[in-house]
């Protein structure tokens, strides 16, 4: 009897293969006291130098198979293993401490790892693992381990793993990787990123895989629901075979979108954009025929640095996402930091409850030296492009005010040097803070826009960490008062003739595609995968309909009969 086990859906797609598990060599790190301590600085020069020439290949590599975006991850890896503060810290316990460079690199590079992973923000929190990535590599090559090369796969296999790495997902050839499955990851990952691009399936998440699918093992698995199939009977091979047959139908319907405008059913034109966090995450867009960019998370350039970027340094970043965008809108978060979002230059007051505490526009609005360097590079970089500007965290209309008021500040002071900007850039707000959903009618006297964030507004709304897995269920994003909070958000634009839209996880959800339109949502931002599929959805949902069914959804209880009736509602269309 076959037996089903459910993880992350993070690359759709179907594979029946054998399974190829792979068990790396346990690294063991040991304390030891060193009296050679030059030895050891050299053993750590030599594998960083090497780490470097390994990403470089990397680079290459990945620039060949997939283009110059996901080639940057390695660029971005290979800054991480160049890194003067990280090599200085390493260095400096080595000499301090005299210890040998592998504890020594293991401690410093685990202290940034245990930082990130701690972050709320599953961006943030995904780019973990490229430091635990990278700093593997080095360590192996203090220790003299031979690195697994898995470019060297020449018949058709599903992968099955603790985790993969970026740099090993990079090495993958999808003529003979049909699929990968692993314990541990998510969604947001550089794996799972890469495993789209590749156009390889991929199921992340499930725990216990390793352990209960044998080498060999031919099984099943579908990167579209996140499910794995062993022990198959004939039965469940003919239904994969099948599940193969609509996706790739799918795929081809799917691409017919790409170039088309985001229309319901009956012809109320919205806008599907993308979420990016880097300039790098532009080309994805692109390439998925996005209308613009609902979320720039500007808190990259910040927390992949060693100091507080400079106006010059932000301009760069925020010109080259506006030119590729070919004048389609780029809305720019400012720096949303405090929290779980830390900085390694620069020291937050410790506070009970940071997450409520001293963070995003109330840090920015009481450093106004630092905001002003990004309200200004964000200004000269208008001139390129259609830009919003957003601030997020905001809680009441004077704060909005405020920070909008040191807009007009920037922009008399460039004025005044000759520098040219656009005039007529868009102010908005994220709206997070149930306080900000309730008085939306009023904001929306002074906002150009709302953006609505889900997972912060779901977050504070339900009182529940959305990371603690004790208080997980609470996690309802189609929970009817969460609903009527975006609800009063909506209408409390439109009062003012404001548009509206959304980029936290919700706004890519299929099942709250219809409920967002029926209470008209104008722009919906995602991760740049989901794009396509939002659109096809969309065309197939008329708003009068999707109106009727968002005002039953209002009028429901719990969140279980809210996806019931979306369920029943979608049945046709999927």
């Amino acid at each position: 009897m076959s037996k089903k086990m459910k993880g992350i859906g993070a690359s759709e797609g179907v594979a029946v293969a054998k399974a190829l598990v792979l068990k790396e060599e346990e690294i063991k790190i040991v304390k030891t006291a060193v009296t050679n301590v030059e030895g050891e600085l050299t053993k750590l020069a030599d594998a960083i130098s090497k780490t470097v020439a390994d990403l470089d290949g990397l680079r290459e590599t990945t620039l060949k198979k997939l283009g110059e975006e996901k080639a940057a991850i390695f660029e971005a890896h290979k800054d991480i293993a160049a890194d003067p503060a990280i090599r200085e810290e390493i260095e400096s316990m080595i000499k301090n401490d005299s210890v040998n460079a592998e504890f020594a690199a293991h401690t410093i590079t685990n202290n940034y790892f245990e930082m990130f992973a701690a972050m709320d923000d599953s961006y943030f929190q995904e780019r973990s693992a490229d430091i635990k990535d990278v700093a593997s590599r080095m360590i192996k090559h203090i220790l003299g381990i031979k690195i697994v090369d898995l470019s060297t796969i020449a018949e058709e296999v599903i992968i099955v793993a603790e985790d993969l790495t970026p740099s090993q997902t990079a090495q993958l050839d999808k003529k003979f990787v049909k699929g990968f499955a692993t314990n541990i990851g998510g969604r947001t990952s550089h794996a799972a990123i890469m495993a789209r691009s590749l156009e390889i399936p991929a199921v992340l998440g499930l725990k216990s895989i390793t352990q209960d699918v044998k080498n060999g093992e031919v099984f099943a698995l579908n990167g579209t629901t996140g499910e794995i199939v062993l022990d198959l009977s004939d039965s469940d091979t003919a239904e994969f075979e099948k599940l193969a047959k609509e996706f790739a139908d799918l795929k081809a319907e799917l691409i017919k979108f790409k170039d088309k405008h985001s229309l319901t059913k009956d012809g109320i034109e919205k806008e599907i954009e993308g979420n990016i966090g880097s300039p790098n995450d532009t080309e994805s867009v692109i390439e998925n025929g996005g209308d613009g960019i609902g979320l720039f998370r500007s808190e990259f350039l910040y927390m992949d640095n060693d100091h507080f970027p400079t106006e010059e340094e932000q301009f760069q970043a925020y010109k080259s996402v506006l030119v590729d965008m070919n004048q389609k809108l780029v809305v720019i978060r400012t720096l949303d930091i405090g929290g779980d979002k830390k900085l390694s230059y620069f020291e937050f007051p410790h506070e009970e409850n940071p997450f409520l505490g001293y963070r995003a526009v109330r840090f920015t609005l009481d450093r106004q030296d630092i905001f002003k360097d990004q309200l200004r590079a964000l200004l000269r970089a208008s001139a390129f492009g259609k830009l919003g500007i957003m601030f997020p965290m905001i809680a009441t209309i004077d704060e909005f005010k405020r920070a909008k008021a040191l807009v007009e500040v920037c922009k008399e002071e460039l004025k005044a040097e000759g520098v040219a900007y656009d005039n007529n850039v868009q102010v908005g707000m994220m709206v997070e803070i149930p306080a900000a959903a309730v008085h939306a009618d009023k904001f929306s006297k002074y906002a150009d826009f709302f953006s609505i964030g889900t997972n912060d507004l779901i977050q504070y709304s339900m009182a529940a960490d959305r990371m603690s897995e004790n208080v997980s269920y609470l996690y309802q994003p189609t929970n009817p008062s969460i609903l009527k909070l975006i609800k009063l958000t909506i209408e409390g634009a439109h009062k003012n003739n404001k548009w509206v839209g959304m980029c936290g996880e919700m706004a890519g959800e299929i099942q709250a595609l219809p409920l967002l339109i029926g209470m008209g949502l104008d722009a919906f931002s995602m991760s740049a995968t989901s794009m396509l599929r939002a659109r096809a959805i969309m065309s197939k949902i008329d708003s009068k309909e999707a109106a009727i069914l968002a005002n039953k959804a209002l009028d429901l209880e719990t969140e279980e009969e809210v996806l019931a009736l979306v369920n029943e509602f979608l049945d046709d269309k999927l």
